[in-house]
């Protein structure tokens, strides 16, 4: 027992992320865990609890779906790992380290760089004057994340070839 309090003091005191998260019983590389989470909207008589004791966790090279009728929580959970919905109650972390409640604003910063919502309505979430280039190329320009020109098209090079899409497909 003493062991596993100081992994979570570790985690709660944590200025950076690790390379790795830790390793569940499954052999897995746990990026995401989700413990026991309550948020809840209001106070007093008015709140309303929105998510209730939500706990999973989502694995390195897993593709996860969080699935519930419309108004269940689904987004709430979603705005709650972003850091944008505070919990009521349970923790979130992310490759081992807290990420809910207060933290560093260097762990903020890197929170934010490396978690992030892709939303269920393209249309009304991509600008479709923009081109492929440009969209992936927001994300750089965003975070400083290349060192020239030459380093920003090799990137989004690189990113287009990994996902199967072809140089053609820049301009589109």
């Amino acid at each position: 027992m003493a062991k596993k309090d100081k992994n979570l003091e570790q985690t709660a005191t944590a200025k950076t992320l690790p390379e790795h998260g830790p390793i569940a019983e499954n052999g897995k590389e746990i990026l995401l865990s989700l413990k026991n989470v309550d948020i809840t909207f209001g106070k007093g008589e008015t709140a309303v609890e929105a998510v209730k004791n939500a706990s999973f966790d989502i694995y390195k090279g897993e593709t996860f779906s969080l699935v519930g009728e419309s108004g269940s929580g689904k987004t709430t959970i979603g705005r709650a790992v972003i850091r944008v919905n505070e919990l009521a109650g349970g923790e979130i972390d992310y490759k081992g380290v807290r990420i809910s409640g207060k933290i560093p604003k260097e762990l903020d910063r890197e929170v934010i760089r490396n978690i992030q919502m892709v939303f269920q309505d393209p249309a009304a979430s991509l600008n479709e004057r923009a081109t492929v280039d440009y969209i992936i190329s927001e994300g750089l320009y965003n975070f400083k994340l290349f060192e020239d020109e030459a380093d920003r098209v090799q990137k989004v090079e690189n990113m287009i070839n990994a996902v199967g899409l072809l140089p053609e497909h820049l301009t589109r």
